[in-house]
């Protein structure tokens, strides 16, 4: 069964723009594994304005009684703060997503270049030390294979293109898809594992849960959107079920 992986930042964003604890984000982790989701996801900006490091270590603390059947997975840029939080907390995953100054969220996945020249090493230094590295690409082959280059194990397909398919029609999704799955099937050539993110959500995931060699799904903005009207335990399991449904 593919994994879904919760993304709580969007709980944590809630939080900062009142101050103070709520809601408190360990009571949405508890309530998604209350759920039986198979992982955490959160992505440490360097400006905080979602999760923090203390809340970083907070949830490593709650999920580490989880061990190995809650996988943890941290995002971000591979600045040097983060590695040193990642190192520290030793999550299942690591999944390096590239950033731009100034955007609201993910733009793009990583392409052949000079902000790709790092990768090689921290990927190797967080690999030595157990973590599981992903990198966030686009569906195209020169990203499939940067990441088998630069020695990740898998690849996180970025879906918000498909997601905008989607929102066309019928037949935009399913031209969208084939190219997923192209990738999709690349990676899987390349000994790579396959994840996916961004904007998929109960509508758009009917499909896109068909992917070939599809691993994991991390989910944060429209679980917890949706989570506003009918609760987060329920939404989670939602989720499960259209994934169960493969």
């Amino acid at each position: 069964m593919i994994r879904l992986s919760v993304n709580v930042n969007k709980v944590a964003t809630l939080r900062n723009s009142r101050g103070g604890r709520e809601p408190r984000l360990l009571d949405a982790v508890t309530a998604c594994l209350a759920a039986g989701a198979a992982g955490i996801t959160v992505h440490p900006r360097a400006d905080r304005r979602h999760v923090t490091p203390d809340d970083v270590c907070d949830i490593a603390r709650v999920l580490e009684a989880r061990r190995p059947t809650v996988e943890y997975n941290i995002e971000g840029d591979p600045r040097p703060d983060l590695l040193a939080l990642v190192l520290k907390v030793r999550p299942h995953q690591c999944t390096f997503v590239p950033v731009v100054p100034g955007e609201i969220t993910s733009q793009a996945g990583w392409a052949p270049g000079l902000e790709a020249e790092s990768l090689p090493g921290v990927i190797h230094t967080l690999k030595s030390n157990g973590i599981r590295v992903s990198l966030f690409v686009d569906p195209r082959a020169e990203g499939v294979r940067l990441a088998s280059s630069v020695g990740a194990d898998r690849v996180e397909l970025y879906t918000e293109p498909f997601a905008r398919a989607f929102e066309r029609g019928p037949d935009h999704a399913r031209r969208s898809f084939e190219l997923y799955a192209d990738a999709a099937r690349l990676a899987r050539s390349l000994g790579l594992g396959v994840n996916a993110g961004h904007d998929l959500d109960l509508d758009n995931l009917v499909l896109f849960r068909a992917l070939p060699h599809l691993d994991e799904v991390s989910i944060g903005h429209a679980i917890v959107s949706r989570a506003l009207f009918v609760g987060l335990e329920t939404v989670v399991r939602e989720y499960l079920a259209v994934l169960a449904e493969r």
